[in-house]
Order: structure tokens, then C-alpha cells, then sequence
């Protein structure tokens, strides 16, 4: 049995003692959440390394956790099913005892599925920070605190139970045979290390130009050797930046719609990889493959690198000089600022501090 230990966060009200038998974690948002969900899942697998761990989130993540040998049980929002999937979730909640949840997402749609769980604790964010009253859905609260790091947040989660964590683990890429002979399949038809660039994300501020993002792998190919490789979903934008992509730079490869499984094994096999702020940024970081990340619509003391490769980073969210705050707040038209020339200062600061290490572990497997 687990409990808080005396050197545990308080929460409101303070927690019961807790086995950590059976835990269940509401975090059903994109790829990048599901990222910095796995080193809480590390962490709780530690400390009771028979814990049955349930994860409730949407069917595009969880095809990327879908047989990790630390997640036991997956229930999927399937939220193009409407309302009927918040129906779909609470009949699969309803057989599911737990004695822990995790809600780590403050909407009020998790709030609901939060609710819909059974458990004697339901363990979520202050209402400073429990967007549209997520709190009411919760039996306890973590202690209020200032702006961190997504990761760092979720690591309030373990304080608050008292469960110790380090550095963040993560178990992510191909981790099956079949994966990896795909990936070495993929690998051998190039003659050069691969440089994957994610083309598009979910929202256009949070987008590079195409014809930068051409430009960018002529570089790549005339100048550092490397195999330009589009990488990404199969979006309406991301095919229109695919076209102009590879009309302007017929040397860079499109892999885009290979699905999340197999970019993971892209990203994981690159020399490295170039991205602005979206889901394989957090990936690649996981993956442990130097990123050179473009960030300017979210905040990077938020949401970017974590803790690698963040001298890899162009920020252009913050004004030169500018201590801007840790917050939540989006600033349009900040990608634009972005050169050629930014990404190709990037390029060199890797070739000199990362290549050889990097191409040396590549060589290595």
C-alpha cells in the first residue's frame, strides 16, 4: 500500500491515504499531453510496479501508447462521436474501480469524464488553474503554484501523492520487431542521414512558410548532407505545404500520412529533426533526437523544449531582451519573424554540438 508520505504536497482537502492499485489518468488531448503523460506513468510504475493503470484519451494518441508495456488499459474518447462519446466513456468508466484519478487536462469535457469516474479520490488542478470549473468534478486539488513547464505541472500530480520522481522517462518509438525492421527499411532507401521536418500543426500561427521550409532543405541536402524528410499528417495544409515544399526542393522526400507509430521510428532514427510547436516536437525531445524547434505563437516556458536541446530553440514568442511571463497567452504573427538564416544558425549550432555524438549513436544500433 502507497500513501501520501510526510513530505508530500498539501492538497485541498488534504488526501486520505491512497493505495495506488488501481489509478486512473484523464489526459485525452493531443500527442504532445500524451508525451508528458509517460514519465508520470514511469514514475507511479515505479513506485508500486503492479499498478494497474487506466488511461482515458483520444483515439490519435493512443495509437502512440497503444501496447506500451506500462499502460494496461486505454479508454478512448472518440470525440467525433459528439455527445455520444462522452456515453461511450462513462459505460466503459462504469465497470472500472479505481483508487486514485488523475485528472490532468482542466477542460470541461475531462471534467465530465473526470466525473464520470469511480473513485474515492479525484485528484485535479486548483481553481486558479481548473479552467471552466473543472474543480467541481474533482474530490481534491493540488497546492496552488505559479506557472511551470506542462511537465512540471503533471509532476505536481506525483508530489501531491507523495511519489518520489527525478528526471522525466520515456518510453517511446519502436519498440517492436516488426517496428524496427520497418524503420531500417525506411532508413536504407537514403544514402545519407535523414533531417525530418514537420511541415504543418494544428493551427496556422503556430505554422512556418512552405517556401522557407524549401528553402530549408536545400540547405539540408547542399549543405550538411542530409536527407530533407516531410514529415506529418495529411491535413489539407500540410499537403498544400507538401506541394511547394517538394515543387521548389524535388530533393526532399514526403513521408507525410505515415501515422503516429511510424514517425515515431522516422523521428527516432533521424540525424535531426526541425518542427515548430506541436506534437513530434515533444516526441523527438522524448526520442532523444536533437530538435530544432520554432516557437512564436505559444509560450516556450510553457510548452518547449523541455529538457533537451533547448539551445536548439528559436524563440520568436518573446521581444529581443523581453522576460516575458509565464503564462497562457498567444501571440499572432510571431513565425514570420523566423528566417532562413535563424534555422540555418540552428543547423551549425547542431553540427558542432550534436553531429558527431548523434551520427555516432545512429551508427551504433
Amino acid at each position: 500500500m502507497a500513501t501520501p508520505t510526510t513530505t508530500a504536497t498539501p492538497t485541498t482537502p488534504p488526501l486520505p491515504p491512497i493505495r495506488l492499485d488501481r489509478i486512473g489518468i484523464v489526459m485525452m488531448s493531443a500527442v504532445g499531453d500524451a508525451v508528458h503523460v509517460m514519465p508520470i506513468i514511469h514514475a507511479l510504475k515505479a513506485q508500486v510496479p503492479k499498478a494497474h493503470i487506466t488511461w482515458v484519451l483520444q483515439p490519435g494518441p493512443a495509437t502512440l501508447v497503444r501496447g506500451h508495456p506500462l499502460v494496461d488499459d486505454i479508454v478512448l474518447f472518440d470525440r467525433a462521436r459528439g455527445w455520444q462519446a462522452f456515453l461511450d466513456v462513462r459505460r466503459a468508466l462504469a465497470s472500472r474501480q479505481f483508487d486514485v484519478v488523475l485528472g490532468l487536462q482542466v477542460y470541461f469535457k475531462a471534467g465530465l469524464i473526470t466525473g464520470f469516474t469511480r473513485s474515492p479520490v479525484k485528484l485535479g488542478f486548483d481553481r486558479a488553474r481548473a479552467r471552466d470549473a473543472n474543480w467541481l468534478f474533482t474530490t481534491h486539488r493540488i497546492a496552488p503554484h505559479a506557472g511551470q513547464h506542462v511537465q512540471d505541472q503533471y509532476f505536481e500530480f506525483l508530489d501531491a501523492l507523495g511519489v518520489p520522481h527525478g528526471s522525466p522517462t520515456w518510453t517511446l518509438g519502436p519498440w517492436n520487431d516488426e517496428e524496427r525492421q520497418w524503420q531500417r527499411e525506411f532508413l536504407d532507401q537514403f544514402d545519407r542521414p535523414i533531417a525530418p521536418i514537420v511541415v504543418a500543426t494544428s493551427k496556422p500561427a503556430k505554422d512556418w512558410m512552405p517556401d522557407r521550409w524549401a528553402r530549408i532543405c536545400q540547405v539540408l541536402w547542399n549543405d550538411f548532407g542530409l536527407q530533407p524528410v516531410l514529415v506529418g499528417g495529411n491535413s489539407p495544409r500540410e499537403r498544400a505545404a507538401e506541394e511547394i515544399i517538394l515543387r521548389d526542393a524535388p530533393m526532399a522526400h514526403s513521408a507525410l500520412g505515415s501515422g503516429l507509430r511510424k514517425l515515431s521510428a522516422i523521428l527516432d532514427g533521424a540525424a535531426v529533426a526541425l518542427s515548430p510547436d506541436t506534437g513530434p516536437l515533444h516526441l523527438a525531445i522524448a526520442l532523444r533526437t536533437p530538435v530544432i524547434s520554432l516557437l512564436g505563437y505559444t509560450n516556450p516556458k510553457r510548452v518547449g523544449p523541455y529538457d533537451f536541446a533547448h539551445d536548439l530553440m528559436i524563440d520568436a514568442y518573446g521581444d529581443p531582451g523581453e522576460d516575458y511571463p509565464l503564462d497562457m497567452t498567444y501571440r499572432e504573427g510571431r513565425l514570420e519573424r523566423i528566417t532562413v538564416d535563424d534555422v540555418v544558425s540552428k543547423l551549425q549550432h547542431w553540427r558542432t554540438h550534436y553531429e558527431a555524438a548523434r551520427l555516432a549513436e545512429l551508427q551504433a544500433r
